[in-house]
């Protein structure tokens, strides 16, 4: 790997990049621990401008027809594919994913996500009802949806163009204006957006992106911003909570996709090789680095032994390594201070009484390399549910792997979280599949498969995993407020 010239990433304000603020940080490349980028951090005058920005557009935008709209957001998936490496590149400068994974997931998701937005806003209807009257006559009902309004958009550092995507494509077809604040670790694809956005022909000031990090920064500044009218969140559950304390006065409309610590349940007729196979990627992808990620897998005590070696030997198959080289297929953790929290569990694994059956350290990648932020994939056995690696998320490439005897037992532990996002069910019993997915306390239940998308379809948890729905109509319910009209007729 060859060291790179910083580029400077800027804010996007009112249809322009801004000129440089005082303030500055580093982007940090997570392979290598090198700065590859200068992020200049928005202050607080500045965050007002974005969102004053935003609030002249919203009227203009929210009056143009939905055909214009959903226009505008067709052109950007075409614009994003026509620049489709160098989205790609700069996701995974930003990430440290493979780019084979940064092209196949996150940019190819993000020009789905607008076409996909597009299709359901043109087509979205609305509802009315008639009801009867006495003396037989009767009233209509119907209900008008309008813009939420300025939006405040803040997405995670990773799948970062991806989960801007989803929530800047249905709140701009909605009507909607936004003020994006990106991960400080990942500013720029955001900036790109703005490029692709203001070509689409997307008016000024309907997008903007403000640099900088949570309290005391631009993450506050544009939450507790009272030109906001809602806000959109995909984080920690910790952060998400900070956050709706922060909008709390205002009473503003939130919705938030937090942390997870997702179950996988393996019955013993499962399909061994296609359970191993949805298991390494469910645990491991993405260095494990995604809120749908498995960090706790229940095992049929009969198979146990068999999904164990199975699983071992498909982690150390995975290859670490450049994010450049086709061969890679696993990058590293984000920073030093997340591999730093990842380690601290991997500890406290260790003082559980854990066995480490492959993974627990960090590896040896050579010069280039050994600056980054890199961990082994880990599988453990020997842990409980009692256990904090297994009461708390880590998100890293880990899982605990625990023997269960009975259907019953096996929902039972699944079930004993506070959190609730996603969990996947392994069974050749259909039957049983659809029982045990249904019995889950979460937002999300796969049978047999992990992590397909129907983007049409509810995205969200419960618990400490978050609160409202994304996706197909949940996400236009969120970016609206109807309005009921009632006519006697």
């Amino acid at each position: 790997m060859t060291a790179q010239t910083p580029r400077w990433i800027r804010n996007f304000v009112d249809g322009r990049f801004v000129d440089p603020t005082d303030r500055c940080f580093d982007a940090i490349d997570p392979a290598t621990g090198r700065v590859h980028g200068r992020i200049h951090e928005a202050d607080e005058p500045l965050v007002d401008r974005a969102v004053s920005a935003a609030r002249r557009a919203l009227g203009p935008w929210s009056a143009t027809p939905v055909r214009e709209r959903t226009d505008v957001l067709r052109r950007a998936a075409d614009l994003i594919d026509a620049r489709f490496e160098e989205f790609v590149a700069a996701e995974s400068a930003d990430t440290g994913k493979p780019l084979a994974l940064a092209r196949d997931l996150d940019v190819a998701r993000a020009v789905a996500n607008f076409r996909t937005f597009a299709d359901v806003v043109a087509a979205a209807g609305q509802e009315s009802f008639l009801t009867d009257l006495p003396g037989g006559r009767q009233a209509l009902n119907y209900a008008v949806r309008k813009p939420l309004g300025v939006v405040a958009v803040i997405v995670p550092w990773n799948l970062p163009l991806l989960l801007l995507t989803w929530k800047v494509a249905p709140a701009l077809a909605c009507g909607n204006t936004v003020v994006v604040k990106p991960s400080e670790e990942t500013p720029g694809t955001a900036a790109l957006l703005a490029e692709v956005l203001a070509e689409a022909g997307l008016p000024a000031g309907a997008y903007n992106v403000v640099h900088g990090f949570g309290g005391g920064s631009a993450g506050e500044y544009v939450t507790s911003h009272p030109g906001i009218d809602g806000v959109t969140f995909t984080g920690s559950s910790a952060t998400g909570a900070h956050v709706m304390k922060t909008v709390a006065p205002r009473v503003r409309p939130v919705s938030f996709e937090l942390g997870g610590k997702n179950a996988a349940l393996v019955f013993a007729d499962a399909d061994l090789d296609e359970t191993l196979e949805g298991l390494t990627r469910s645990v491991f992808a993405n260095t494990g680095q995604v809120c749908l990620c498995t960090e706790r897998v229940y095992v049929h005590r009969s198979v146990f032994a068999d999904i164990a070696d199975g699983l071992v030997e498909r982690a150390r198959s995975l290859r670490l390594g450049d994010p450049r080289d086709p061969a890679t297929t696993t990058g590293p953790l984000i920073s030093q201070a997340h591999r730093d929290k990842v380690r601290g569990y991997l500890r406290l694994a260790e003082e559980a009484g854990a066995k480490v059956l492959t993974g627990g350290g960090t590896p040896g990648l050579g010069a280039e390399l050994d600056g980054g932020s890199w961990i082994e994939p880990t599988l453990w056995t020997g842990l409980t549910n009692a256990d904090r690696p297994v009461r708390e998320e880590v998100f890293g490439p880990v899982a605990a792997l625990i023997p269960f005897d009975t259907e019953e037992e096996a929902v039972a532990l699944a079930n004993d979280t506070e959190y609730g996002l996603a969990a996947s069910v392994w069974t050749r019993d259909l039957r049983r599949g659809h029982r045990v997915a249904q019995a889950m306390n979460v937002g999300m239940a796969w049978v047999n498969t992990w992590f397909l998308r129907d983007l049409r379809s509810p995205f969200g948890g419960v618990g400490l995993s978050g609160l409202g729905r994304e996706g197909g109509a949940s996400s236009l319910h969120f970016y609206t407020e109807p309005t009921n009209v009632c006519v006697q007729l």
